[in-house]
């Protein structure tokens, strides 16, 4: 087959995904020179299609970038005004006092903000500045010179089903830049494809993940109590998995309503997404939602591994950022400002190193920056919370883990030094033999719903005539292996119904709705066999995110 030929564009600096990180980094690349040329490349079909986020946002990233964002017009409105913590039982609850809780843990002087429409806001920030902001252009391959990472291919259009080329075939064009900075998010599949080739994870541990699921609702006005953040742990996970929810009173009688679930659970059986719909059940939660209706879903993976998880972040010509570095502060639930810090600090890096005449090179100093600045302050003292979670339980990691982080806080030690995480997420699943199936209620259409529905009101659209963007290494894989021995988890850890076993026994297929994905990448993630690789699809497609 004839190598594809393709133009050439050059740039100083690359970047990819215009989320948080990405927009940071463009943004303060321009502010220390405005000669530089950056671009931002954007697989969703806008700035902002593909964000989705609590999102509780502690402002001190943008505080350090753009210090006049109100001024500025930031969609950075609703301030909180109350934090709640409860315990859910069945049938009730029990309020967690907010006064054991360390004053990192308190959410007032943080802002209910739709992530979404932050990037959207940042990318015109970021163009007002000179920067390209190009959405719709999935960046599918590395480019490479030699063994280091030269530029990105983007804009590839019009792959048959089986790969070939198409009669409108684009081969995109190779974007270059003296340095290249991943901020696809979580798992993205450039930033696999740096981590293997450079081994990026040596030494450190594995990163662990969960899965977050968001409706939108809009409620009854009397039920609405703008600024008010609720989080809950307990029911109706309970033993089966750890994670919670957030509920979070914006403007315009609108609440987030959201669901996590960490993804070392190990029963095969569990059911993420009808978790999620199961726990609005609860009478605390029917109340709320009782006369409101549901305006959008959508789900993705959350890094949670922390600090003990953030793999070497710079190879030669490349840097990760954001989720793909794996920044989120767990215990918080916030993950937004230290994309922001990574950003900036990347592009501090970048911008000195390219001044001084370098290129292609590793940018240490921004690997040192991190692990020595304002995200180690954030994410050292809370390191132990998740560890402890999985090891220990809940309870126990309540009381011990806020125990830890009150001396991190006051003494900057730990009595428990530095917990490791165990195996993988993929790897903790066990056999399905070994747990008992869970019945789950059947949606009513009012407070809970199938997953279908759901997904199309993610505004979930894939050109069908495009080849499948998730890859079995083995197709053999789910049915001969996966169904028998873990009753075939795709079919319920999807929050988007992408995997289905179609037949039974002999007759049994694997099938693979791919036009359903909303690019949560949990499928990559918890296959008990490695057996899925999540690839981006031809720019613009997958979800469409109102103001997530």
């Amino acid at each position: 087959m004839a190598e594809i030929e393709r133009e050439s564009m050059e740039y100083d600096v690359v970047i990819v995904g215009a989320g948080p990180a990405g927009l940071s980094a463009a943004i303060k690349l321009k502010q220390i020179n405005p000669d530089l040329e950056v671009v931002v490349l954007e697989k969703g079909s806008e700035v902002g299609a593909h964000i989705l986020s609590g999102a509780v946002l502690d402002t001190a990233g943008l505080d350090q970038l753009l210090p006049d964002w109100k001024e500025r017009g930031a969609p950075i409105k609703v301030g909180v005004k109350k934090d709640n913590f409860f315990m859910l039982g069945p049938h009730g609850h029990l309020r967690i006092p907010n006064w054991p809780m360390p004053k990192l843990m308190s959410n007032h002087g943080k802002y209910i903000v739709s992530m979404a429409n932050v990037c959207r806001w940042m990318a015109e920030q970021a163009e007002a500045l000179g920067v390209e902001v190009f959405p719709g252009m999935s960046a599918s391959e590395i480019v490479w010179d030699g063994d280091r990472v030269a530029g990105v291919v983007a804009g590839e259009f019009g792959k048959n089903p089986d790969g070939t080329q198409g009669p409108n075939y684009e081969p995109g064009m190779e974007l270059r830049g003296k340095y290249v900075m991943l901020g696809e998010g979580v798992r993205g599949s450039l930033a696999k494809v740096v981590m293997e080739k450079f081994n990026l994870s040596k030494d450190h541990c594995p990163q662990k993940f969960g899965l977050g699921m968001k409706e939108i609702w809009e409620i009854d006005p009397a039920k609405h109590h703008e600024g008010t953040v609720t989080h809950t742990m307990g029911w109706p996970l309970n033993g089966n998995a750890g994670g919670g929810s957030f509920v979070y009173h914006l403007e315009n009688n609108q609440v987030y309503v959201g669901f996590v679930v960490h993804l070392n659970y190990e029963n095969p059986h569990l059911y993420p997404y009808m978790e999620f719909q199961r726990f609005k059940h609860h009478p605390m939660m029917a109340d709320l939602l009782d006369g409101g209706k549901r305006v959008a879903y959508g789900a993705r993976a959350i890094s949670e591994g922390g600090w003990q998880s953030i793999p070497k972040l710079t190879a030669p010509g490349v840097v990760l950022m954001g989720c793909a570095a794996g920044l989120v502060n767990v215990p918080r639930i916030k993950g937004n400002h230290n994309a922001m810090l990574s950003g900036i600090a990347a592009a501090e890096a970048a911008a000195a190193a390219i001044k001084a005449g370098r290129a292609g090179d590793d940018l240490v100093e921004y690997e040192a920056d991190l692990r020595s600045g304002p995200i180690a302050k954030d994410l050292k003292p809370v390191r132990n919370v998740k560890p402890m979670w999985s090891k220990w339980g809940m309870f126990p990691s309540l009381v011990f883990g806020g125990l830890d982080m009150w001396t991190n806080s006051l003494f900057g030690f730990s009595l428990f030094g530095t917990l490791k995480h165990g195996k993988t997420d993929a790897a903790a699943t066990g056999e399905a033999k070994n747990f008992k199936p869970i019945d789950y209620p059947k949606p009513d259409g009012k407070l809970s719903f199938d997953r279908l529905t759901n997904v199309s009101f993610s505004f979930t659209n894939h050109e069908e005539s495009q080849p499948c963007h998730l890859h079995l290494k083995d197709p053999s894989i789910p049915i001969a292996v996966n169904l028998p021995k873990f009753d075939e988890p795709a079919q319920r850890y999807c929050p988007a119904g992408v995997y289905e076993v179609i037949g039974e026994g002999a007759d049994a297929k694997f099938q693979i709705n791919f036009q359903n994905c909303v690019h949560c990448k949990t499928c990559d993630i918890k296959d008990p066999s490695q057996n899925i690789n999540w690839t981006t699809p031809q720019g613009g497609d997958g979800p469409n995110y109102p103001n997530m």
